[in-house]
C-alpha cells in the first residue's frame, strides 16, 4: 500500500505518529488532534517546497500510529517517544549544562551523598534539580559539615587501615576504618541526611530535640551541645527560605540566536525578581530552523518532565500548542511543591519584561559567538565547568597526567605532564623507565608508574593533584586505582580519557560514562593535556629506542664506538639519514677507511620491521 494511500486510511482521532525508513528506524514523531489531516499533509506536492518536509518525505518507507483520548495525551506521549527515540529530523534537547541532583546511595550499608547530573537506577534517591548548579555543591558541602555524610569513592565494603582527611577535620564519620564510627550512629546520620534533603525540616528539628534532651538528661553534655548547634543552624534556614518565598514570582525568559545549522539559546531563572542562573543549549545540526516548531517543542522538552516549575514562561513569538502546554503545566503544577495555580507562557510586547527578553536574546548572540566563533573562554568558567561535569569536589588547580607507550612491548616508558593555573608546567614533567617486564600488558605498566609516583609524594610529604588524568580506558583506570589504593590513598579524584571514542570515566561513577559534545571547552581542555601526555611519552620512547638502534646498529662495526655513534648521529639525525648518505659526506666526519666500513655494513644490514608505536 502507497504511503499517501496509507495516510488517507488513518482514523480522525488524536494521536501520534511515526515515520520510519526502509530499516524500521524512526526518523520522525508528530501528533495531531486528527491523525488523518495532519499525515496526509505532508505527502501534498505543494509542502514538498518546504526542505525540512522534502527532506523527511524522501527518506519515509513506513508509518505508524498511536491513538490515544484527547490533544493532551497525544502531545504527552509524543514528547515521551522523542526522548526514547531520538528521531532524525525531531528538535533533540541536548543539554550542555544539565541541573545537577544530590544523590544519596541509600542502597549501601553507609550511605553517602553526591553531586550528579545523571539519574541512574541504582538502589539511590535524587534530590534535585537544584540551581544555581553551585547550590547543590553548597548544600552537600553542608551536609558534609553538620552531618558528616561523605562523598568519596571509597569500598566501604572492606576495612581500611586509616581514614582520609575528610575525617580529621570533621567532614566525614570515618565509616572505612573500623571503630571510629558505629553502624547506629552513621545510621542516625543518614536518616537525619535524608529527612534535610526531603524537606522534612520540622521533622528533623523534632527529632534532634528530642535527642538532644535525652543527651542532656543523660549528662553526655557535649553530645547535647552539638544537636543543640546543628537546631539553631537548621533554624536559620528556616527562615531565610521564608523570606526568599515571599520576595517575589519565579520566571524563566527563553530566548535564542540562529545562523542554521547553528543554534544557540539561552534560559535564564529569575527567582524572587533576581536572575540565579542562566542554561545553554546548542544544536550544530539543524538545517531547517523553524522557530515555531523550535519552540514548541523545547518547551515541551524542558517542562513537561520537569521537577520544578515557574509561574511564568516569557518566549519570543507564540506557536500552536502554546494554550495545551499551559493548561497541561499548570495542573502538573498544583502538585508540585511548592504548589503553583498556574503556569503561563507569555509574549512580552514591551515594557521591562520585554527589555529583559532583548537581553537574554543578546547573550544568546553571545554565546553563538562564544560556542562557534571558537571565543576563548576564561580560565575560571573552565575549571567550574570542569568541577561539575566531572563531579569533582572543588576547582581543579594541577592535573597530572600519565600515558605509557612501547613498541611491541619493547622499551616501555611512562610519561607524566602537569597542568597547573592553566598553563603546562613542563618543569614538573617526568619520564618513567618501566622496571618491571610487563610486555604489552598497559595495565600492569600504569600500576607501576601510579604506585612509584604517589609513593614519591607520600614520602616526601607533598601534596596530591586535583585530579589525576589517564590516557587510556576503564582498564587503566582501574590500573591506576588499584595502584593508589595499594598506597592506602583514597578519595582521590581519578578519571580517564578512552582514545577515538573520547569517552570520559571518572573513578566511583564508571557506570556513568561521560561523552562531551566536539565543542565542549571541558573536552578541548582534557584533548590538550591527554595529548601532550602522549607526545612526550612517545618522544621519550623514540629517544629510548633510538639508543638502543646506535648501540645494537652502529656499534657493531668495527672501529665504531659510543662516541663515534654519537657524532654520527648528530650529524646525520637518524640511521635511515646515514644508511643513505654517501661515502664522501660519511668522510667528512670520520677517517675515510671507518666511513666506507660504516656505508657498508649499514647497506648490507636489512632494515628493521616497522611496528606501531603506542
Amino acid at each position: 500500500m502507497e504511503l499517501a494511500q496509507k495516510a488517507a486510511n488513518l482514523p480522525l482521532d488524536a494521536g501520534v505518529y511515526l515515520f520510519k525508513d526502509a530499516l524500521g528506524n524512526i526518523l520522525y514523531v508528530g501528533k495531531s488532534r486528527s491523525l488523518r489531516n495532519r499525515v496526509r499533509s505532508y505527502f501534498l506536492e505543494s509542502r514538498w517546497s518546504d526542505a525540512k518536509t522534502g527532506s523527511l518525505v524522501r527518506e519515509i518507507a513506513d508509518l505508524d500510529y498511536i491513538v490515544v483520548d484527547n490533544e493532551r495525551e497525544a502531545l504527552a506521549l509524543e514528547n515521551n517517544l522523542i526522548k526514547q527515540h531520538k528521531p532524525k529530523f525531531n528538535v533533540l534537547l541536548r543539554d550542555d549544562k544539565t541541573y545537577p541532583y544530590i544523590r544519596l546511595t541509600a542502597f549501601e550499608k553507609f550511605p553517602r551523598v553526591y553531586v550528579t547530573r545523571r539519574l541512574v537506577k541504582d538502589g539511590s534517591i535524587y534530590f534535585g534539580p537544584y540551581f544555581p548548579h553551585s547550590l547543590a555543591h553548597r548544600i552537600v558541602h553542608f551536609i558534609h559539615k553538620t552531618f558528616r555524610v561523605p562523598s568519596c569513592t571509597v569500598d566501604l565494603t572492606r576495612a581500611h587501615p586509616r581514614p582520609c582527611l575528610q575525617y580529621y577535620i570533621r567532614r566525614c564519620h570515618g565509616p572505612c576504618v573500623p571503630g571510629l564510627t558505629s553502624d547506629e550512629r552513621y545510621a542516625e546520620a543518614a536518616r537525619d541526611t535524608r529527612m534535610f534533603l526531603e524537606g522534612r525540616r520540622h521533622d528533623l528539628m523534632a527529632s534532634l530535640e528530642s535527642r538532644m534532651q535525652e543527651a542532656s538528661d543523660s549528662e553526655r553534655f557535649e553530645q547535647a551541645a552539638a544537636y543543640r548547634d546543628l537546631l539553631r543552624t537548621l533554624t536559620e534556614i528556616e527562615e531565610r527560605q521564608k523570606i526568599a518565598a515571599a520576595a517575589g514570582d519565579d520566571t524563566d525568559v527563553l530566548a535564542w540566536h540562529a545562523e542554521p545549522p547553528l543554534v544557540a539559546v539561552n534560559l535564564f531563572h529569575l527567582r524572587g525578581g533576581r536572575v540565579v542562573d542562566r542554561r545553554d543549549f546548542y544544536w550544530e545540526d539543524l538545517q531547517e530552523f523553524e522557530p515555531a516548531e523550535f519552540l514548541s517543542s523545547l518547551l515541551k522538552q524542558l517542562y513537561l518532565d520537569a521537577a520544578y516549575l515557574p509561574r511564568a514562561i516569557h518566549v519570543p513569538m507564540d506557536f500552536e500548542d502554546r494554550a495545551l502546554l499551559e493548561e497541561i503545566l499548570s495542573e502538573r503544577a498544583a502538585h508540585l511543591e511548592p504548589p503553583r495555580s498556574r503556569v503561563e507562557i507569555l509574549m512580552p510586547q514591551r515594557g521591562t519584561k520585554h527589555a529583559f527578553l532583548e537581553l537574554v536574546e543578546k547573550n544568546a548572540r553571545h554565546s553563538f559567538e562564544q560556542r562557534f566563533r571558537v571565543l576563548k573562554p576564561t580560565l575560571k568558567a573552565i575549571v567550574e565547568a570542569l568541577e561539575a561535569a566531572l563531579g569533582l569536589p572543588e576547582p581543579p588547580r594541577r592535573i597530572e597526567s600519565f600515558d605509557i607507550s612501547h613498541l611491541q612491548g619493547s622499551d616501555t616508558v611512562a610519561s607524566m605532564v602537569v597542568w597547573e593555573d592553566g598553563r603546562m608546567k613542563k618543569s614538573d614533567y617526568r619520564k618513567f623507565i618501566i622496571r618491571g617486564e610487563w610486555g604489552n600488558d598497559d595495565f600492569a605498566s600504569m600500576r607501576e608508574t601510579i604506585e612509584r609516583r604517589y609513593r614519591r609524594l607520600q614520602e616526601e610529604k607533598k601534596p596530591f593533584p586535583n585530579l589525576i588524568l589517564i590516557d587510556g580506558g576503564l582498564g587503566q583506570l582501574h590500573a591506576a586505582a588499584a595502584a593508589l589504593e595499594k598506597l592506602e590513598v583514597i578519595n582521590q579524584a581519578v578519571a580517564s580519557i578512552a582514545k577515538q571514542e573520547e569517552i570520559i570515566y571518572v573513578l566511583g561513577q564508571e557506570d556513568q560514562p561521560i561523552r562531551l559534545e566536539r565543542h565542549s571547552p571541558i573536552l578541548h581542555l582534557i584533548q590538550l593535556i591527554r595529548d601532550e601526555t602522549h607526545r612526550f611519552a612517545v618522544g621519550f620512547h623514540r629517544q629510548r629506542r633510538a639508543k638502543r638502534t646506535i648501540q645494537t646498529g652502529l656499534e657493531n662495526i668495527p672501529g665504531v664506538g659510543p662516541r663515534t655513534a654519537q657524532k654520527l648521529l648528530r650529524r646525520f639525525g637518524s640511521i635511515a639519514q646515514l644508511r643513505s648518505a654517501s661515502i664522501e659526506q660519511i668522510a667528512r666526519v670520520v677517517p675515510r677507511p671507518l666511513a666506507e666500513r660504516v656505508s657498508s655494513h649499514l647497506t648490507n644490514t636489512t632494515t628493521p620491521s616497522v611496528f606501531r608505536e603506542r
